[in-house]
């Protein structure tokens, strides 16, 4: 009987431990601040300076990149697709209008837009990050952009502490705030990456 690329995926997770000394979690923990990776990148530097096999370097880089398997929170062993971004908006669906919207416009500007779904935020890339989108509160998405040498400025703001990942963030509680300026700041993010 075959068995399925999930089945598949959770069968490698379960062996994990056995077969390349860490769980899934640890793996998580040895990638962190290797965002900005792409997936080759991560899958290189897994064989070469852990000496992970090129399978479970796959499955590893995958996960952390947001591949829809997300470890189970007892320690490893069991995993379960998930669907990170309906996850991000359960108990926020009012908000999904504006990430959606967000995605569309963002998918519009060409071809090589890459979205890579994490726990808690959406990052779109390019040849790098250029923005990201997280439901930060109930009744707030926030926008993050990266745009170098632009001043903040009325409802751009200037990241700050939120998140180091980009330079600026913009507050959005309603459809009515995804218009022409913010389209042209994503359009802005999106040619400098």
């Amino acid at each position: 009987m075959a068995t399925s690329p999930d089945d598949q995926a959770r069968t490698m997770i379960a062996n994990l431990k056995e077969k390349t000394g860490r769980t899934i979690e640890e793996w998580m923990a040895v990638l962190r601040g290797r965002e900005g990776d792409k997936h080759g990148q991560l899958v290189k530097f897994l064989k070469g300076d852990h000496g992970v096999t090129h399978g479970f370097a796959n499955l590893i880089a995958h996960t952390f990149r947001g591949g829809g398997v997300e470890p189970a929170a007892s320690g490893g062993g069991d995993a379960a697709p998930v669907d990170l971004v309906g996850a991000q908006y359960t108990g926020k669906e009012s908000l999904r209008p504006i990430y959606d919207a967000l995605l569309a416009h963002a998918e519009s500007l060409g071809d090589d837009v890459e979205v890579a779904p994490k726990k808690s935020y959406v990052s779109l890339r390019r040849n790098r990050q250029f923005a990201l989108v997280q439901p930060s509160t109930k009744s707030r998405v926030d926008l993050g952009l990266r745009l170098d040498g632009v001043e903040p400025s009325g409802r751009l703001e200037a990241a700050g502490s939120w998140n180091s990942m980009v330079s600026h963030r913009v507050r959005l509680t309603d459809m009515g705030e995804v218009d022409d300026e913010v389209r042209s700041w994503v359009e802005a993010a999106y040619r400098d990456a």
